[in-house]
């Protein structure tokens, strides 16, 4: 029985019930799909129900405000691809009068839209033999052939994408892509693999060689690079504060935060005093305190941010401030989402 045969066997046995897998909408199929970039299935599902429920037809995402798409989104992170799907949406309902490309090559022109992505909504959309690869393919191909070429490598990229194809099945091209993602996330996993139960395991390379463990190889190009975040939450009398929308390219473009000082290493209250008026327009303050004497470590992909925040009590008033009680109506990155979360036990005095 063949590579191809036996993950499609698998595949109709083990299949979970999700949301998107009923449909050939290629809106529908491109949400999922956008969405699962980089999250798991468990994360992302509820978002994209949410998404779904709100944005029923492309054309409804595409005269949604940006504010309200990144609402939507907040907690998922990568903002850039929310950013993507609410322009790309536009283009769709707009220039392309609600249709999406039906072929690889049209829907590669799209924002936001890779190789896999492409590949999979035309796959299980218009049923193209395009071959999927994406973590889950990679780690299932690299296991079972036995490959050790780096798959971050432009070398191993390409030798990945040319396996895959050749290893497809383009009779049932929509189930086999679903297929082998599916069998990469539950059964061949990062960690703790059931090879015992795998159909495969008997012509499985790395199993017979002891490389279960060892395989895909990756280089690790990344450095890691910590950054100080100290976030000035101004309060009045009133129960009012300040939030600023963060412009520019970057982390969390668009999104709202507090007043935010960031310093090359950890700094006290004589700091803050001094860039207080500067950052918030505030002359005097009531009181100073620091909300959490533990930082709190915001890890991203490239990226570590020490983060504390700063109660400033004040009895000044805050022009274009805005209520504590309205902080939740605006998108912001899941640090702050957290941070107003937990800040109920603080009452203004």
């Amino acid at each position: 029985m063949s590579f191809s045969k036996k993950i499609l066997d698998w595949y109709a046995l083990n299949k979970r019930e999700l949301p998107w897998r009923g449909t050939k909408n290629p809106y529908l199929i491109w949400l999922s799909e956008i969405m699962l970039q980089q999250t798991r299935v468990a994360q992302g599902t509820p978002y994209y129900l949410k998404f779904a429920e709100r944005f029923p037809t492309v054309k409804d995402l595409a005269v949604a405000s940006e504010e309200e798409v990144l609402k939507l989104w907040q907690g998922l992170g990568y903002y850039s691809r929310a950013r993507n799907l609410h322009a790309t949406a536009k283009v769709v309902a707009f220039d392309l009068d609600n249709r999406f490309p039906q072929t690889y090559k049209g829907l590669m022109k799209l924002k936001g839209v890779g190789d896999y992505t492409a590949s999979a909504i035309a796959s299980i959309c218009f049923d193209e033999p395009k071959a999927v690869v994406d973590g889950n393919v990679f780690r299932v191909l690299a296991r079972y052939f036995g490959v050790e070429k780096p798959i971050n490598s432009v070398e191993g990229a390409k030798y990945f994408r040319e396996l895959a194809a050749e290893v497809m099945d383009t009779r049932n091209i929509r189930d086999y892509n679903q297929g082998i993602m599916e069998f990469g996330s539950l059964q061949c996993a990062p960690k703790k693999p059931d090879c015992v139960g795998c159909p495969l395991n008997e012509s499985c390379v790395a199993l017979q060689k002891n490389l279960v463990g060892r395989l895909p190889v990756k280089i690790n190009k990344t450095r890691i690079r910590k950054r100080y975040f100290n976030y000035l939450v101004v309060l009045n009398e009133k129960d009012e504060t300040y939030l600023q929308q963060r412009k520019g390219k970057g982390i969390w473009q668009n999104l709202w935060e507090f007043p935010l000082f960031e310093s090359e290493s950890e700094i006290g209250k004589n700091d803050i005093r001094k860039k207080m008026k500067e950052l918030t327009g505030v002359k005097e303050s009531r009181s100073l305190s620091l909300y959490n004497e533990k930082e709190i470590i915001h890890k991203l992909s490239h990226q570590h941010l020490h983060t504390r925040f700063w109660i400033i009590k004040t009895n000044e008033e805050l022009p274009d401030s805005v209520t504590m009680t309205s902080l939740e109506n605006y998108p912001v990155p899941v640090l702050i989402a957290d941070f107003i979360k937990g800040f109920k036990s603080y009452a203004v005095s």
